[in-house]
């Protein structure tokens, strides 16, 4: 056991992250070599950035520029002392500085975007770039938010800083707990084979987010123990629900919680341990994931959270509605932080529901510009070439409205549908959900409950049930069969209601998919 910080500060000699350069520093310096003139980056890990930004031109010699707001133009190898360039606190006075005088400086112009609607400070800034251009300098646009003009688009270059790796995370861990203990003692108390546990829950998360969830772990008890772990995820949780594409779902449904589906089922069951080393060592490569087409209701979002469950891994589900930003460029940034977020965090379920209607429009430029189409393209690309260990479920309501890229062999390990249930498999889900409210299946006649509930869903059988039970409590009686097919016959299915859709939909499936259930 490790029963000191100081012992595991001292770890921190046994990491050679310090004695190497950074994968984004390496790929920054690169930039500046080779003379960008301009550089965009997009981030809320400002204080790194610029950490990168300084080591580069401290490394290269240059003159390096660092301009806000708040404080105008400043020498950035001498921010703590140095004096800012007076009158340059607007972005036109700070640019029109750095046109006069520069050779090949790197020069940082943090939150400029905002001051773009001055047609004078957009047009300093394109001269700005001109300049840098021919001098051999690189002007960077440091930002939280890609509100930028077409114009300077096309003359930048987009640097995206990569997520940190088990080992960055374990030394970001390993500073947190340094940091803390200068001013509350604190105790560790535990093991070196119980630490790469947290490190790999921590994945997927920014530096500064992971850094600050150490720090919450540790600030109630003065601890740093395993029992840590809920707080981790707990916290990691809410950062990640914050940035708005991505949700953290709670997974525990189990796949006995759901009838039918005896195909699905079987072929998930032979995948449990895909993602494991033996599998690796036997030839095999992890599964891309499967697209499930079906009826509303018959089961197709349960299944997702029944795969994660079943295979114990987390479960992510990418916010579709969330994926359109007002801004030119943002939404393509956010999907491909969304994908690159998800493979941090691998091995996880990555579910994308109704993926339909977030590239219903990705067959036609005229509607959004062509927006759909290339975020389409995007995530086509990425689940064509990923490696990471990120399982999709895609689910699907409206087949007419997928592009028909989506569903070209090789997309997805399989294509399931999810029909509506037999008459067996509607006995099942009576039973599961009867039992589910404290009822013993037993004393129902569940042929009968079958037999009313033709062309129902699950979703649809269940609410049958809750319904006849709302019945039952205002009467005052017991639920009996007769309630619950008085509620089936008060309430028609969907595939009466929709029934030419629903119809199409069966015809459609019959020797394009697999059979989801037998």
């Amino acid at each position: 056991m490790i029963k000191s910080t100081e012992q595991v500060i001292a770890a921190e000699e046994q990491i050679n992250i310090g004695n190497k350069i950074m994968d984004n520093q390496r790929r920054f310096e690169q930039l500046i070599r080779a003379h960008h003139p301009c550089v965009l980056i997009i981030t809320y890990e400002e204080d790194y950035a610029l950490e990168i930004i300084t080591k580069t031109a401290k490394r290269l010699t240059r003159q390096l520029w660092i301009w806000s707001v708040i404080d105008g133009l400043r020498d950035g190898m001498r921010l703590e002392e140095g004096l800012p360039i007076s009158d340059t606190e607007h972005p036109a006075a700070a640019l029109y500085f750095l046109l006069q005088r520069e050779n090949n400086s790197i020069a940082v112009m943090r939150d400029l975007a905002r001051h773009l609607n001055d047609a004078r400070t957009l047009r300093l800034l394109r001269e700005t770039i001109s300049k840098f251009r021919r001098a051999g300098g690189t002007l960077i646009l440091l930002d939280n938010e890609d509100s930028f003009p077409q114009s300077i688009h096309s003359v930048a270059t987009q640097f995206e800083l990569s997520y940190p790796d088990e080992a960055e995370l374990e030394e970001i861990v390993i500073s947190a707990l340094r940091e803390y203990n200068k001013e509350n003692p604190i105790k560790i108390d535990i093991t070196r084979k119980e630490l790469p546990i947290i490190i790999r829950n921590l994945k997927g998360l920014s530096r500064t987010q992971a850094y600050q969830v150490i720090i919450d772990a540790v600030a109630e008890d003065h601890r740093f123990h395993m029992g840590d772990i809920n707080t981790i995820l707990s916290r990691k949780r809410q950062m990640i629900q914050k940035g708005g594409l991505l949700e953290y779902v709670e997974s525990p449904t189990n796949l006995d919680e759901i009838g039918g589906l005896k195909r699905l089922k079987h072929w998930l069951k032979q995948r449990e341990e895909i993602f494991s080393e033996n599998a690796a060592d036997f030839g095999l490569e992890a599964p891309k994931g499967v697209l499930m087409l079906g009826v509303q209701g018959a089961g197709k979002s349960l299944c997702a959270k029944a795969i994660a469950t079943a295979w114990h891994r987390p479960l992510l589900r990418l916010d579709v509605g969330a994926l359109y930003d007002r801004y030119i460029g943002e939404s393509e940034r956010r999907l491909r932080d969304a994908l690159r977020q998800a493979e941090m965090m691998s091995p996880i379920i990555f579910w994308i529901d109704e993926i339909e209607k977030a590239f219903a429009s990705a067959a036609s430029r005229s509607t959004d510009g062509g927006l759909s189409q290339r975020m389409f393209g995007t995530l086509l690309t990425w689940m064509q070439e990923h490696k990471s260990a990120v399982f999709i479920v895609a689910t699907a309501n409206d087949i007419e409205a997928l592009p028909p890229e989506l569903l070209r062999k090789g997309r997805f390990d399989e294509i399931f549908f999810v029909d509506l249930p037999s008459f067996d498999t509607r006995k099942e889900i009576f039973k599961i959900h009867l039992r589910k409210r404290q009822r013993n299946p037993d004393n129902f006649d569940i042929d009968a409950l079958s037999a009313a509930s033709d062309g129902y869903s699950g979703a649809e059988i269940e609410q049958a049930i809750v319904a006849a039970l709302h019945n039952a409590f205002a009467e005052n009686k017991e639920l009996d069969t007769s309630l619950i097919i008085n509620a089936l016959e008060q309430s028609p299915p969907l595939s009466v209601t929709m029934a030419e859709r629903v119809q199409a939909l069966r015809e459609w499936a019959k020797g394009r998919c697999v059979p989801a259930d037998e």
